[in-house]
């Protein structure tokens, strides 16, 4: 059994979400592990990952709606704004999504279902450099 870890780097043009999937299967591609379980990890507070449907765009519209909806920009109840009105709200759609996912790899591939992709939700208003650590085992 051997183990590999890689950071992949995602640049965001704010608040959305972004599918990863096609740089993180090229990757586990590369190491050649045939059986494994992957485990990706955001080390940030004010975004997150997830897995969502990647054959119909309007689902990414409807969940970034729904959270802006659930959780609005500059709430009266906010108190830590100390970096504009998406601060606090961000943090809070980080809390209610995930950090880390854990992906089987089967006869070399992510086990993904058919409609099924990986994606960095960034939860701030303006652009960021968001930092993925990635850790295949197999």
């Amino acid at each position: 059994m051997e183990q590999f870890t890689w950071e992949l780097m995602v640049s965001t043009q704010g608040r959305g979400l972004i599918e990863i999937t096609p740089e993180v299967e090229r990757k586990v591609s590369a190491y050649e592990v045939t059986q494994g379980l992957l485990t990706i990890f955001i080390r940030h507070t004010s975004a997150s990952l997830t897995i969502q449907e990647n054959a119909d765009p309007d689902v990414l519209r409807d969940l970034d709606a729904f959270f802006s909806r659930l959780v609005p920009d500059g709430d009266a109840l906010f108190i830590h704004t100390s970096e504009g009105p998406d601060d606090m709200p961000s943090h809070i759609r980080s809390a209610l999504t995930q950090t880390s996912l854990q992906v089987p790899v089967m006869g070399g591939r992510l086990a993904l279902g058919t409609w099924q992709g990986i994606y960095l939700f960034e939860h701030r208003s303006r652009p960021h450099s968001r930092k993925i650590i990635c850790h295949l085992i197999g």
